[in-house]
C-alpha cells in the first residue's frame, strides 16, 4: 500500500493496512524519513510510490501546491489492476486523466469525493467503470455531532444574549 501523505489520517492508515498484512510505503512533498520512521514505513519517492503499489490511498489537504497532484503522469505509472483510493479531497486528483484510466481498464479507483459535491446527476463518474463511488462520510462521527449540537447551542444562547458568536462577516 502507497500513502500519499502520511499526516494524522495517513498515520491512521498504517495500523489497518498493516492488519490485511500490507507493506506499506509513504511519500508526500515534505515527507523524511524520521517521520516514515515514527510509524514504521518507508519513504519513497513519488515515481516509486505510484510504480510500485498496489493501492495507493490518499491523505493530502488541498492547497496550492496539492491541487493536481495526481494527473495523467502519476495514473499513468500505476500498476496494471492497481487500486487508487481518494477519500481526501476531489481536486487533489485529475479527473479527466483518472476517468481515462478507469475507462481504458487499466487501474480501479475508490472515490468519496469529487470535484463538484454533491456529485451532479450527469457526472460520468455515475457511470465510470471500475469503481466503488461512496458519499463523503468523513464528518459523520459521533464527536462531529457532539460539537455540531454544543456549538449551536451555544450560538443561540450568544445571539438571545446580545453577543453572537461565530459571526459570518459580509462581503464588502
Amino acid at each position: 500500500m502507497g500513502l500519499v501523505g502520511l499526516g494524522k489520517l495517513g498515520r491512521a492508515m498504517v495500523p489497518i493496512a498493516r492488519a490485511f498484512e500490507l507493506d506499506v510505503m509513504a511519500w508526500s512533498p515534505n515527507l523524511t524519513q524520521d517521520r516514515a520512521d515514527e510509524v514504521g514505513v518507508q519513504a519513497v519517492s513519488k515515481e516509486d510510490l505510484f510504480g510500485r503499489a498496489d493501492i495507493v490511498s490518499l491523505h493530502l489537504v488541498l492547497g496550492d501546491t496539492t491541487r493536481g497532484i495526481v494527473g495523467a503522469r502519476e495514473i499513468g505509472m500505476m500498476k496494471l489492476g492497481a487500486m487508487l483510493i481518494n477519500t481526501s479531497r476531489g481536486p487533489l486528483v485529475d479527473e479527466a486523466a483518472l476517468l481515462t484510466a478507469l475507462e481504458s481498464g487499466r487501474i480501479r479507483a475508490g472515490i468519496d469525493v469529487f470535484e463538484i459535491e454533491p456529485l451532479p446527476a450527469d457526472s460520468p463518474w455515475r457511470h465510470a467503470p471500475n469503481t466503488v463511488l461512496t458519499p463523503h462520510l468523513g464528518f459523520v462521527t459521533r464527536a462531529a455531532y457532539e460539537a455540531f449540537y454544543r456549538d449551536t447551542v451555544e450560538d443561540i444562547v450568544a445571539w438571545r444574549a446580545g453577543r453572537p458568536v461565530r459571526v459570518l462577516a459580509s462581503p464588502s
